[in-house]
């Protein structure tokens, strides 16, 4: 199921902590900073902070800058994103700054904590049970299908950070590093314990404001299951961007293919008839880039446009076998073979038989088509 653009936002200090825990509060970010948190709010659809940050922070998460606001509806969105929270207990205080000011206001909590939650707003803002425990994925969910969130800005806490991270459901992190030391070991960190995704995350930023550093990262460790991770959709959408290099053809389909380790690594990318060979496809030019005895291939995925081909004409060997014969067992795609030059066309069926898997994104699929539109009338 297609997910809306998670954006972690924090500021950090020299030695990791998110604020102070004294009586007064000790901002870490800079008011050039501040502005262009405000400015990151204004071009989402929803921002959501846990219930532990509206007790300890009190925030309003607005949309301060009257512009901002004022281009948000000369776009034809709400004036203010909508504001989310999560409660596993719907233990949340009528009286907070949350939900009196800005836009509406939607709460995610459990079965048992729906009912203390309604009863204790009412009217100030929706209430969504999400089964006997709190699920975020089938929260992002709810937040694209149903409240038509296409991007959504998460504020905080550590808590929240650290389990969208560890599910594998953010897309970015804007990480500011502030030039102060808190010094208090009961301070909260941004990212509590617990297993990780492998390798490094990729920059995609880094920018100075005032005295602060914004610092953007994304994951880039595929998932290692069924369910779809962000850093694949970013690797899928890498394959489909490949997919528009290759040259125009009326008897085969424009593919792109990127093959990434375990760790985040990209061992290699292709694209069909790259180079001077008219009749290579893309899963097949980008193996031939890795020695055959990489002991990464064993982990590795495969990102593909459109699913791998079972059968093929100009070769002996089809790009699902090949994927097999490198040791290969996850592949990634946004497109099933259609009938087009194939009849029953069926890469998914050769890989699962083997012990495969393969995740399909049909949210990409329109991207993947866009350089075969020609072939499909």
């Amino acid at each position: 199921m297609p997910l809306p653009y998670v954006l972690l936002s924090a500021a950090v200090s020299l030695d990791g902590y998110l604020d102070d825990t004294g009586p007064e509060r000790l901002l870490l970010s800079s008011p050039a900073d501040f502005d262009r948190v405000d400015e990151v709010r204004a071009s989402v659809d929803a921002i959501l902070v846990g219930a532990g940050t509206i007790r300890a922070d009190n925030p309003r998460l607005l949309v301060n800058s009257a512009e901002r606001r004022a281009a948000r509806t000369a776009a034809g969105k709400p004036e203010y994103p909508l504001k989310v929270t999560v409660s596993g207990s719907g233990d949340l205080d009528p009286g907070a700054n949350f939900w009196h000011t800005g836009g509406e206001k939607l709460v995610y909590t459990t079965d048992k904590g729906a009912g203390p939650a309604a009863r204790r707003l009412g009217r100030t803002a929706d209430v969504v049970p999400l089964g006997p425990a709190l699920d975020w994925r089938a929260l992002l969910e709810h937040l694209h299908d149903v409240r038509g969130v296409g991007r959504l800005m998460v504020e905080g806490g550590g808590t929240v950070h650290t389990q969208l991270l560890q599910q594998g459901l953010a897309d970015e992190l804007q990480l500011v590093l502030a030039p102060l030391f808190v010094g208090d070991p009961a301070a909260p960190r941004l990212f509590g314990p617990g297993a990780y995704q492998g390798g490094r995350l990729r920059l995609l930023d880094t920018r100075r404001i005032e005295d602060v550093v914004l610092m953007r990262y994304a994951p880039t460790a595929p998932g290692t299951g069924p369910l779809p991770t962000a850093a694949d959709r970013h690797w899928l959408r890498t394959a489909c961007d490949l997919a528009a290099l290759c040259p125009p053809s009326e008897t085969a389909f424009s593919v792109g293919a990127v093959v990434v380790a375990a760790d985040g690594t990209e061992l290699a990318r292709g694209h069909s008839r790259e180079g001077a060979d008219p009749v290579v496809h893309a899963e097949e030019a980008a193996l031939a880039k890795i020695g055959p005895a990489d002991p990464r291939l064993a982990g590795a995925t495969v990102y593909s446009s459109l699913e791998p081909c079972a059968r093929r004409a100009s070769r002996p060997a089809p790009c699902a076998r090949l994927i097999l014969r490198a040791g290969v067992r996850r592949v990634v795609t946004a497109w099933r073979e259609p009938d087009t030059f194939v009849a029953a066309a069926d890469g998914t069926g050769v890989l699962t038989a083997a012990g495969a898997q393969v995740v399909v994104l049909p949210e990409l699929e329109a991207l993947a088509k866009a350089p075969n539109g020609h072939l499909l009338g």
